[in-house]
């Protein structure tokens, strides 16, 4: 079973054990809209297009509001489970790792620290951090490109981002986006992933830098 898989199916596990109506770290969220959201991004074209588009997002919130009528909590989950339609583009074979592998780690997270008991960091196997950590490289700068300021990502192997860590090679470090002042931020690929998505208060990292800086980094809208 490949890691996006097994997220699927271990957070629609967290999903049932904590109900529909539990707090997740996506603003304005339950649960049960977290589970509308991931329904309709696979399965209803027209109502995803509001989740890459923001002059949309109206028609998303629509949409999720029928999701919601349409089937009660249990079975919208298991709809999830199930995974997208047969003629969905996340049907296509080789899609799933990389369109899928990023979305349900990340609300997998927004479900485990969402609220205000948040669950403690997980343990992730060395090669998916591996695989993440390719998958900044890839797209960090879009990911970080609202950012007022210089961002440097810094991996951490092992540890958490509080622990003391050795000067890093030019192989541990990305160069997100240029500027000045610079902000590093230092975590574990994992943690580094949830952070460029915009869960900054949650995501277990290290920031490195003037003050100044690093608040306009953390005030940036990423709108992943």
């Amino acid at each position: 079973m490949t890691f996006a898989k097994s997220e699927r199916s271990e957070l629609c596990d967290l999903l049932l054990s904590v109900g529909p109506a539990a707090p997740t770290l996506c603003a304005g969220w339950d649960t049960h809209d977290l589970a509308a959201h991931l329904w309709i991004r696979e399965n209803d074209p027209v109502g995803a297009t509001g989740i890459v588009a923001k002059p949309l997002s109206g028609l998303l919130d629509r949409r999720m509001g029928e999701v919601r009528a349409r089937w009660d909590f249990a079975e919208l989950v298991q709809r999830v489970r199930k995974g997208p339609a047969r003629f969905s583009v996340f049907a296509i074979p080789g899609v799933d790792e990389g369109a899928n592998t990023t979305e349900f780690f990340v609300h997998h997270e927004d479900v485990r620290r969402g609220g205000p008991d948040p669950r403690a960091p997980r343990t992730i196997d060395a090669d998916v951090e591996d695989w993440m950590w390719r998958r900044l490289k890839l797209l960090a700068r879009a990911w970080f490109r609202r950012a007022e300021v210089g961002v440097v990502l810094e991996r951490l192997v092992c540890g958490t981002a509080a622990a003391t860590t050795e000067p890093a090679t030019e192989s541990d470090t990305i160069r997100a986006v240029g500027g000045s002042p610079i902000v590093t931020v230092i975590g574990r690929p994992s943690e580094l992933m949830i952070f460029a998505h915009g869960r900054v208060n949650t995501a277990d990292v290290q920031l490195v830098g003037e003050p100044g800086a690093v608040q306009r980094l953390l005030d940036t809208d990423f709108a992943v």
